[in-house]
């Protein structure tokens, strides 16, 4: 008898087909309370959940009795209890790999968009601004041969780092739990405390999970330390960053910009200063969002939960001690 599995995510056809192959499948339409309550008998017998977005918490898994393995579509876990998991047997799958190019992509473009005001000059030439050539108020600043700080040096990290190092000749400085050798030797990048990251970075790029010791980890007194007319680029996970902080630091001119992917509520509410503010590029969390790429994220996810449970895990396991 094939093993039982919730879906809380659409999947394109043909990897509907291949789960289908494995698994007997129960589609939702996410993890709302509505459809815990609703598919409750699916849950009772679920062996593995495959999904994005939504609380993976002790009370879901008490519907879940006899759940094996979660399967996330994304990189970032932070809405899975992963104690929780641990403490049940429960392996925990994401997709650290498919999207690093496209998320590093999207960083970089939110380093020239901030730096030469994209967004804000593109709206004023549609508003029929432009009249005449055009004078200071409509310059940016040089991306090229500034410094890039780069807050977190994973995949990511290391990509990003490539782009401005070798596109752009930006000189590497970096912050992480420990050395990171290959981008040292690759571009030269240059290890150094929070506080130095800080003081040197023309532009700083956040690359970091959300965890308890990150979480408002740039907040007043870090923003304070940064070079006057720095640019602030977040394309990890919001609450990294004290948001009302960041706010009251770009309309007292102590940062040129900011390029932000990630906030700390999601969707961003409709009244939130950062929308009022000319220097601020506020994407929809498209960090990895291309076809391409969430197609490979989905794939991913499809193919970890195969794993997971037939026991070929080998790869992209948060939490291999269950394992053991």
């Amino acid at each position: 008898m094939k093993p039982s599995v919730v879906l809380y995510k659409t999947l394109p056809d043909d990897l509907r087909t291949r789960l289908d192959a494995h698994f007997n499948v129960t589609a939702i339409d996410g993890l709302t309370p509505e459809n815990l309550e609703k598919y409750a008998d699916a849950f009772r017998s679920a062996e593995g959940i495959l999904g994005a977005g939504g609380k993976v918490d002790a009370s879901l898994l008490d519907k879940a009795p006899k759940l094996r393995a979660a399967s996330t579509v994304s990189v970032g876990y932070d809405n899975f209890d992963v104690e929780a998991l641990n403490q049940r047997g429960v392996i925990l799958m994401h997709t650290p790999t498919v999207l690093t190019e496209t998320v590093a992509d999207t960083m970089m473009a939110l380093v020239l968009a901030s730096a030469r005001r994209v967004v804000e000059v593109a709206e004023r030439v549609k508003a029929g601004e432009w009249q005449r050539s055009i004078g200071p108020d409509w310059f940016g600043i040089d991306v090229h041969h500034k410094k890039l700080g780069i807050l977190g040096m994973g995949r990511i990290g290391l990509a990003l780092a490539q782009r401005a190092h070798f596109g752009f000749s930006m000189p590497i400085l970096y912050n992480a739990r420990k050395h990171h050798e290959e981008a040292e030797q690759r571009f030269d990048a240059q290890y150094c405390d929070l506080d130095t990251l800080l003081k040197e970075s023309d532009f700083l790029c956040i690359s970091l999970p959300l965890t308890e010791q990150t979480h408002h980890l740039i907040g007043r007194q870090q923003l304070a330390k940064m070079k006057p007319g720095a640019v602030l680029i977040n394309a990890g996970r919001g609450p990294v960053i004290d948001e009302q902080a960041l706010i009251a630091a770009l309309k007292d001119g102590t940062l040129h910009a900011a390029g932000l992917d990630v906030f700390e509520q999601e969707p961003l509410p409709v009244d939130s200063e950062l929308l009022k503010l000319p220097n601020v590029v506020a994407l929809p969390h498209i960090g990895s969002a291309t076809h391409e790429t969430r197609y490979g994220m989905a794939r991913d996810a499809v193919e970890n939960l195969i794993a997971a449970l037939t026991g070929t895990v080998d790869k992209n396991c948060v939490n291999p001690q269950v394992l053991r």
